[in-house]
């Protein structure tokens, strides 16, 4: 079952994640969705694929009103990240979606209708909850062609997406990294093969070296925190990818 947990608060201003699912068919990919709350509003990160909505949506309402949550990011297109749409929209039909303009129509045949659209565009867009000035990061490339991070200067947090992902074995349950030389043998595979730029990956490498980060949130995995963070920046910016064209 997922739960959720608080990952930083400070006076109004909270980041939680809804975690992994233990318990989940194997047949599913696992993930976190992650909310950011300024007071009774909220942003919700990739809020998952349709199969899963009801364990996301039952998490969230243990400790927060999920009444209160106005938008949604998608950090792409793929179903793990945004197939729920449909079922967030029956729940509250004024949600809007932040998403690259290159899925504004792509996207829709999961649910929704011109306003509930807010395309970002490449270089990137503020994106305001309350006083927080959220920033909605290139991450074009890495894997999709069409890619955002969201960073929260205020926090030091940056949800990643699927950079930094980890597809941990059973048993491997951590919230947090716990020991990176073991944990990055589980996110070497995906990252060799999903993404797919080098021009891209040291771009965004570049970029985010250049942030302040606390916390490195992917959407698959456990958080890197502290030293981590550049540390899996640095192992990212070392690594040979697109490993699907190679014989």
């Amino acid at each position: 079952m997922k739960k959720y947990q608080t990952i930083f608060e400070q006076g109004d201003h909270q980041w939680a994640v809804i975690t992994r699912d233990p318990d989940k068919p194997d047949h599913l990919i696992d993930t976190n969705e992650y909310l950011v709350i300024q007071g009774e509003r909220a942003i919700l990160t990739d809020p998952g694929g349709m199969e899963i909505f009801p364990e996301v949506f039952s998490a969230i309402n243990t400790e927060f009103d999920a009444r209160n949550i106005v938008a949604l990011f998608a950090s792409h297109q793929d179903p793990d990240v945004i197939s729920s749409l449909a079922l967030w929209l029956d729940f509250n039909p004024n949600l809007q979606c932040y998403l690259s303009w290159l899925w504004s129509s792509f996207i829709p045949h999961f649910g929704g209708n011109k306003s509930t659209f807010v395309s970002l565009p490449d270089e990137g867009a503020e994106i305001n909850l309350g006083y927080l000035h959220l920033q909605a990061v290139p991450a074009h490339y890495l894997h999709s062609s069409g890619n955002f991070n969201l960073y929260d200067p205020a926090a030091k947090i940056l949800f990643s997406g699927d950079v930094g992902a980890a597809l941990l074995p059973a048993g491997e349950d951590h919230l947090f990294v716990q020991d990176f030389d073991r944990h990055i043998r589980h996110a070497e595979r995906f990252h060799r093969r999903w993404m797919g730029s080098t021009e891209a990956k040291l771009d965004w490498c570049q970029r985010v070296a250049n942030m302040p980060i606390d916390m490195l949130c992917p959407q698959h995995g456990a958080i890197y925190q502290g030293t981590d963070v550049m540390r899996f920046i640095n192992w990212f910016a070392d690594l040979p990818i697109g490993s699907g064209i190679r014989r």
